[in-house]
């Protein structure tokens, strides 16, 4: 029996590689959450930068999305994704090491920082699409689920603790030195994506087969499947939202609650909770519920606890709201995301894995840098309150495509052969698939 064939009938966490996997998550997710608070904080505290540059700071980590987005793709698909993740994850840490560096030696500046998350947000484009399409090679399709769960379980547990431990260091040695955390956690991501042993051919792209046209059978896959075209529209739509979220969270929690890095930390942290619960619960909601049915609930119930967002205001109070609030949020964004990532890896064929991710994250990340600017641009003009209003208002939006779509009057998603959109590869044999 192969290892794949074992970890069909045992579990995703009986497989070696996949424990190798999960470990690498885990050490850059908590990396990359400690320097979710730290860096800010060194645009915030050490520079003194204003709103709109604390938001230019989060589109440039974004950004890359739309400017290699789609290439990224065909490209991974051409490359063995597991050496195109050690590559990723080495940049990384090169990138983020440069900061305490320039910072003692006295030369960092937010051009320096918006450089070092550039970079950053380019490999990461690249270490997500492959990393996306390297677990179906590792996991048979009736684990995805599981799969994906156990990874939103780590990147959920990174989100509760990183935060946490980021302000503590931030009070500690400061945000500059803080940052040195997640380079550490990008290196042992490096090691243990090492040691996984599942071999991987690479796939020579057909003669006469140019990048443009990869880019585009991958386009016409998406948009050529109704769901595939509703859930970009819907993650698109939510992540604009986040992002608003995001460029305006911090300087609200200094600025108007008036906390300090370290009761930063611990309200990020405790937002991470309900996120933590998602990826715990996200399995057995959609075996009681439907896989299609939890893809809408999990945004319908949740969103109009954003609205506790606006509502926080100075001291303890303040910030018990703000936490409740992105709890339960994060909480139906998780169930919603292990969902609709699992339906959508099982649906397509392997040979197009990385094209349908990388076309995905175009759609539904390149809203990031948008929302990124905009959260940025209210926050300096109307104050960080009137930004997270209209967040709110955002997240209250989200599930609209969902509610007009053929999803609402389905319990469960289709499989690669039940609902093939005409003209795609679904119903393809799939090449260079693990052994099962």
């Amino acid at each position: 029996m192969s290892e794949t064939s074992r970890a069909a009938t045992r579990g995703p966490l009986r497989l070696r590689d996949f424990r190798m996997l999960l470990a690498g998550a885990a050490t850059g997710q908590l990396g990359a959450q400690v320097t979710l608070v730290a860096l800010p904080l060194v645009a915030v505290l050490e520079l003194d930068a204003p709103a709109f540059q604390v938001g230019l700071l989060t589109a440039a980590e974004t950004a890359a999305f739309l400017l290699v987005g789609l290439p990224a793709g065909a490209l991974v698909d051409r490359m063995r994704k597991r050496s195109l993740m050690i590559r990723a994850d080495l940049v990384r840490a090169v990138a983020m090491a440069s900061i305490p560096v320039a910072a003692l030696a006295d030369v960092l500046t937010m051009g320096h920082l918006y450089a070092v998350a550039l970079v950053t947000g380019v490999a990461t484009v690249f270490f997500d699409v492959a990393h996306q399409s390297y677990l179906p090679r590792i996991l048979p399709r009736e684990q995805l689920m599981a799969g994906n769960g156990a990874l939103e379980t780590v990147r959920s547990t990174a989100q509760v603790t990183g935060p946490g431990i980021g302000g503590g260091l931030v009070q500690l040695v400061g945000a500059h030195l803080a940052v040195i955390a997640d380079a550490l956690g990008y290196l042992l991501s490096a090691l243990f994506l090492f040691r996984i042993k599942q071999p991987e051919e690479t796939r020579e792209p057909a003669p006469g087969r140019s990048l443009r046209k990869e880019i585009g059978e991958g386009v016409r896959f998406v948009f050529g499947h109704p769901l595939l075209r509703v859930i970009a529209l819907t993650t698109g739509l939510a992540n604009f939202c986040t992002a608003v979220l995001m460029a305006t969270q911090t300087v609200h929690l200094v600025r108007v609650v008036g906390l300090k890095p370290g009761g930063l930390g611990l309200v990020l942290s405790a937002s991470a909770v309900g996120g933590l619960l998602g990826a715990l619960c996200a399995g057995r909601l959609a075996a009681r519920l439907g896989q299609a049915r939890i893809i809408l609930l999990s945004l319908l119930v949740t969103g109009p606890f954003a609205l506790l967002w606006p509502l926080s205001g100075p001291g303890a109070a303040g910030a018990v709201l703000f936490a409740a609030g992105s709890a339960v949020v994060s909480f139906g964004a998780v169930v919603y995301n292990i969902a609709q990532v699992s339906f959508r890896q099982g649906l397509c064929p392997p040979r197009l894995l990385g094209r349908m991710n990388a076309t995905l994250r175009f759609l539904m990340w390149g809203t990031l840098p948008l929302g990124a600017l905009l959260g940025g641009a209210l926050a300096q003009s109307y104050g960080s309150r009137t930004a997270l209003a209209w967040c709110a208002v955002g997240i209250l939006a989200v599930p609209l495509p969902l509610l007009l779509s053929p999803l609402r009057r389905m319990r469960d998603l289709p499989g690669p052969q039940d609902d093939a959109p005409a003209g795609s590869d679904a119903g393809t044999p799939r090449e260079n698939a693990p052994a099962v």
